[in-house]
């Protein structure tokens, strides 16, 4: 994971660059995943990477290369799915292979295609069904008694 400096107030053209090697190491990730003879079997699994990419680095809030306790809880409540800090732990500890408390790129692509159903699984799997249908806009349509109740 590249280091970005926080110190630097400017950001612009050192941001762009941190955030173009950032790409390019979870495109490496990807890459592995799709050589991964254990993955074949995943359709369209080009696809879902590149979406799980974008999700995990809009998700990653302070830039550091995985989702911590307050990314995956931005995450949640931008979901209409608050929880306490006690259950976002115990989320995290489900996906977490390396013990830091973290959420990883590789945790992450493996919890989203893995056969484990685990509660951060569900809910963006199913983030769109709760989102509501967007208002009709413009003028409404014609209607006759007929279609009156």
């Amino acid at each position: 994971m590249p280091v970005f400096d926080k110190s630097d107030k400017q950001g612009g053209k050192a941001f762009g660059q941190y955030l173009t090697k950032w790409e390019k190491q979870l495109d490496d990730v990807n890459q592995e995943f799709i050589d991964d003879e254990y993955f074949n079997d995943v359709d369209d699994l080009a696809f879902k990477l590149q979406e799980y990419k974008a999700k995990f680095i809009e998700c990653d809030r302070d830039l550091s290369g995985d989702l911590n306790v307050m990314d995956v809880k931005y995450l949640l409540e931008h979901l209409g799915q608050a929880k306490t800090h006690l259950e976002v732990v115990k989320m995290i500890k489900e996906v977490d292979s390396t013990q830091r408390e973290a959420i990883n790129y590789t945790d992450f692509v493996k919890m989203m295609l893995g056969p484990k159903s685990t509660v951060l699984k569900i809910i963006l799997l199913f983030e769109g069904l709760g989102k509501p249908k967007a208002k009709p806009t413009g003028v409404p349509p014609k209607r006759d008694l007929a279609s009156l109740p």
